[in-house]
């Protein structure tokens, strides 16, 4: 116990210090899920635009759910604009922001899964992207916007 606070006292004198306050537990979860939130939003509103502008980028035999590849352009613009909205709002650190996170997130994910056939891998990589939001939102958010 004295080397302990002998140690302790010599690292104040030093200047160093002993532990750095990074915030509250996964507060870095939250941060990630929000910029990870807007870059999916920002990357669905150019590919809605490319979409909706008939844009060689996508396969032109695929086949949808429903409907053509105009209408999952805007569908994908309107979500990535959502997105968008959901993480400027989660730096407010509002509670009603982290479910408008999980929500817009969740819908993106399905909307990725649909979106597939136009463009399999990035919709993978989007849909994954989707499933790491929602985990950091719904696990950590909660507790980090209470305390702050």
């Amino acid at each position: 116990m004295a080397t302990r606070d002998f140690d302790d006292e010599m690292t104040r004198a030093r200047g160093d210090t002993l532990r750095q306050d990074f915030g509250p537990p996964g507060s870095g979860w939250v941060t990630f899920a929000a910029l990870m939130l807007g870059l999916a939003g920002t990357m669905n509103a150019f590919a809605g635009i490319a979409a909706i502008a008939g844009s060689r980028v996508y396969v032109n035999e695929a086949v949808f759910i429903f409907s053509d590849l105009n209408t999952w352009g805007w569908i994908m613009l309107v979500l990535g604009v959502t997105q968008i909205l959901a993480a400027l709002a989660l730096f407010g650190g509002s509670e009603f922001a982290r479910w408008f996170g999980i929500t817009t997130a969740a819908v993106n994910a399905i909307g990725q899964l649909m979106f597939i056939p136009a463009y399999p891998f990035w919709a993978l990589a989007l849909f994954a992207i989707d499933i790491l939001i929602i985990y950091g939102l719904a696990m950590y958010a909660g507790s980090q916007l209470r305390r702050a």
